[in-house]
């Protein structure tokens, strides 16, 4: 809506308008009503004409959070940890070196997750012949809540479905974060 690129749906953030007015960020792109759709990036989220631009499209006013961007942050990094954890839960992640290096040489890795302040040389240990495999930087703290663990540096998540959808969610993510990590422990009130 704000920079007039579009791409799948599902890299992007969608926006409904609530009964009072309110802009609600349906991250699920599951609400009722007619979506508008951003571009999952921060300059886009704390554009100073977005409620405008959103009051244009829908033809009445819009009115946005003070904290909208903080709340979109947020509710995605909700998604990405959620997602770990769905995956650990369905059997189809593990963490830790040594089981991380036996899925990714068994052939069984979709994803590496990897944390933020892991060290480039052990990374590459890891991977090594496998250069192919995508991975994507989280926090440490959304793999150690996600495993139970104070401590986690690496996880890999079985090929399918469960993987594209963290990669994605990791994407929009970091989009929209760029540096800024919010508590994953909160859980904001007005994304789904």
């Amino acid at each position: 809506m704000v920079t007039r690129q579009q791409e799948a749906p599902e890299r992007m953030l969608r926006l409904v308008i609530g009964p009072g007015g309110e802009a609600v960020v349906d991250l699920a792109a599951r609400l009722p009503g007619r979506g508008m759709w951003l571009a999952a990036r921060r300059d886009v989220v704390e554009a100073p004409k977005l409620a405008q631009s959103m009051a244009r499209a829908m033809r009445r006013e819009v009115k946005l959070p003070e904290d909208f961007a903080k709340l979109v942050c947020e509710g995605l990094a909700r998604r990405v940890q959620d997602g770990i954890s769905l995956a650990r839960r369905a059997g189809e992640a593990v963490s830790g070196f040594q089981k991380c290096r036996d899925m990714i040489t068994g052939g069984r890795a979709g994803l590496l997750l990897c944390a933020e302040g892991a060290s480039q040389d052990e990374l590459a240990r890891l991977l090594s012949g496998h250069r192919d495999l995508p991975v994507m930087r989280v926090p440490e703290r959304f793999l150690a809540v996600a495993f139970g663990r104070g401590r986690a540096v690496y996880a890999v998540v079985a090929p399918g479905a469960l993987a594209r959808r963290l990669k994605t969610e990791c994407e929009r993510f970091w989009g929209v974060a760029e540096g800024a990590l919010p508590d994953p422990a909160v859980r904001p009130a007005r994304v789904s």
